[in-house]
C-alpha cells in the first residue's frame, strides 16, 4: 500500500512541476517537499524493524550521489558565473562570430556549437556556456525558445557518443556492452539528428540579427581563469579516463586553484572578491536537483524503476529501448540503466548501441528530463514545462530519426553479439 502512496507523490511532485505556471509555486518548493516527504514516510514504515538498515544505507547512496551533483554544479557554475559577468563569453562571440548572420544560419551555428562543445566538457558546463551566449544574443522570447530548446537536445546528443560525455554511456561501456571504437559510430546519427532539428525550428525565422561588438576590458587575471577553466574541463576528461578520478573532485580543484590565482594576482584589490562569485549561482536550481533525485532514489528503493522492465518481455528489444529513452524524459536515465544492466537482458551489441543512444538523448523530450534541461530552465527566465512541451513533437521528430540512423549504423558496422 505504501509503494503506491509513494509513487503517487512521486506523481504528484510531477504535476507539481507540470502546472508551475497556474500554482505559482516554484518548482524547487514541491520538488523539495514530496522529496524528502516520502523518504521520512519510508523511515516511519521501518519502524526500527529490521529493513531500517537498508533503508539507512539507501538513504546515504542517494545523498552520496546527490552531493557529488550539487559540488560539481557549484564548481562548474561559478567559473561560468565569472566569465560570464567579466564579459568573457561575449568577447569569445565577437570573435566568432560575423557582425551580422541570418537567424537560420545562426540556428545551425549555435546546434554545432553546443554538439561540439558538449562532446568536449560535461553537459552541465556545455549547457551553461550555450546558454549564456544565446541569452547574450538579445533576441525576442519566442525565438530565445526555439534556440534553448536546440542548446538542451544538442548538449545531450552531443556527449552520447563518448564515456566522459554521458554518465549512462560509461555505465553500459563498463558493463562491457558496448567498445569505445563502438561509441563513436553514435556521433554520424546523433549530429544528423541534432542539424534535423535544427532544420525543423528555422521553419519560418527571417531576418537577420546584429552581433553586437561590445568590447569588454579584461584584466590578466581573466585570462588566466578563463585558461584553468579549459585546462580543469580537459583535464578532467584525462583525470576521469586514466585514473578514475571523480570529474566533481578535479572540478573542485580547478575551482580551488582559480580562488588561489585570482587572489595572489590581486584580484581583492578592485573590491571584487572571488569568493563572491558562488553567490551568483541558481540555487533553486540546485534546490530542484535534489529535491528530484530523492524522489528518484526513493522510487529505486521500492523497486518502482526495475519494473518499467516489464516493456522488454512485451516488445522487441528495438521498440523497447525507444519507449526508455522516452521514459528517461521522466525519470533520470543512470537509475534506469542501472535497473536494465542489473536485469541482464541479452540484446545484441547493435541493440545496446541504441540503447545508449535512447536513454542519453530521450531525456531532452522534456525540460525536467536532463541536467541540460533543468539548468536552462533555471536561466532562461520564462521558459516553463508547458512552454517547452509545445516543442515535443518536433523533439520526438528528431530523436526518432536519430534513433533510426543508429540501429542502420550499428547493423551495417557492427556484428550482432
Amino acid at each position: 500500500m505504501l509503494d503506491y502512496v509513494l509513487i503517487g507523490i512521486a506523481v504528484m511532485a510531477l504535476l507539481g512541476v507540470v502546472f508551475e505556471e497556474v500554482l505559482h509555486v516554484n518548482k524547487a518548493k514541491t520538488t523539495l517537499f514530496f522529496g524528502t516527504f516520502a523518504w521520512i514516510l519510508l523511515f516511519i514504515d521501518a519502524n526500527r524493524g529490521p529493513h531500517l538498515a537498508e533503508l539507512n544505507e539507501h538513504l546515504i547512496e542517494n545523498i552520496s550521489e546527490i552531493s557529488t551533483l550539487w559540488l560539481f554544479l557549484v564548481a562548474a557554475m561559478t567559473f561560468v558565473a565569472y566569465l560570464n559577468r567579466k564579459g568573457m563569453i561575449e568577447n569569445m562571440l565577437n570573435i566568432i562570430m560575423p557582425q551580422k548572420i541570418t537567424l537560420k544560419k545562426l540556428i545551425f551555428f549555435t546546434a554545432i556549437f553546443s554538439f561540439c562543445f558538449s562532446s568536449l566538457a560535461d553537459n552541465i558546463t556545455a549547457t551553461l556556456v550555450s546558454v549564456a551566449m544565446v541569452l547574450s544574443l538579445g533576441l525576442p522570447f519566442n525565438q530565445t525558445m526555439r534556440f534553448a530548446v536546440l542548446v538542451v537536445f544538442a548538449v545531450n546528443s552531443g556527449g552520447v557518443s563518448l564515456i566522459t560525455g554521458d554518465v549512462t554511456t560509461l555505465m553500459i561501456f563498463l558493463d562491457d556492452k558496448v567498445t569505445i571504437t563502438q561509441l563513436l559510430l553514435l556521433i554520424i546519427p546523433s549530429l544528423t539528428a541534432v542539424l534535423f532539428l535544427a532544420l525543423l525550428l528555422s521553419i519560418g525565422m527571417k531576418g537577420e540579427v546584429k552581433i553586437k561588438k561590445t568590447r569588454h576590458e579584461l584584466r590578466p587575471v581573466d585570462y588566466v581563469i578563463a585558461g584553468i577553466f579549459l585546462s580543469t574541463i580537459v583535464l578532467t576528461l584525462i583525470a576521469n579516463v586514466l585514473f578514475a578520478i571523480p570529474p566533481m573532485l578535479s572540478f573542485l580543484a580547478g575551482m580551488a586553484v582559480m580562488f588561489l590565482v585570482a587572489t595572489f594576482m590581486g584580484e581583492e584589490k578592485y573590491d571584487d572578491p572571488i569568493l563572491d562569485y558562488i553567490r551568483l549561482i541558481e540555487f533553486d536550481t540546485l534546490l530542484f536537483f535534489l529535491g528530484v533525485l530523492l524522489l528518484v532514489g526513493m522510487l529505486d528503493h521500492i523497486d518502482a524503476l526495475g519494473a518499467l522492465l516489464h516493456v522488454y518481455s512485451v516488445m522487441p528489444s528495438t521498440g523497447a529501448n525507444f519507449v526508455m529513452g522516452v521514459l528517461s524524459s521522466m525519470i533520470d536515465n543512470v537509475p534506469l540503466t542501472a535497473a536494465l544492466l542489473k536485469a541482464d537482458i541479452a540484446m545484441p551489441t547493435a541493440e545496446w548501441m541504441a540503447f545508449t543512444y535512447a536513454v542519453g538523448v530521450g531525456g531532452s523530450l522534456l525540460i525536467i528530463g536532463s541536467s541540460a534541461g533543468i539548468v536552462t530552465m533555471s536561466k532562461v527566465k520564462g521558459l516553463t514545462f508547458a512552454k517547452y512541451g509545445k516543442f515535443v513533437l518536433l523533439l520526438l521528430a528528431a530523436y526518432s530519426v536519430g534513433y533510426a540512423l543508429v540501429l542502420v549504423m550499428a547493423n551495417m558496422f557492427v556484428t550482432a553479439s
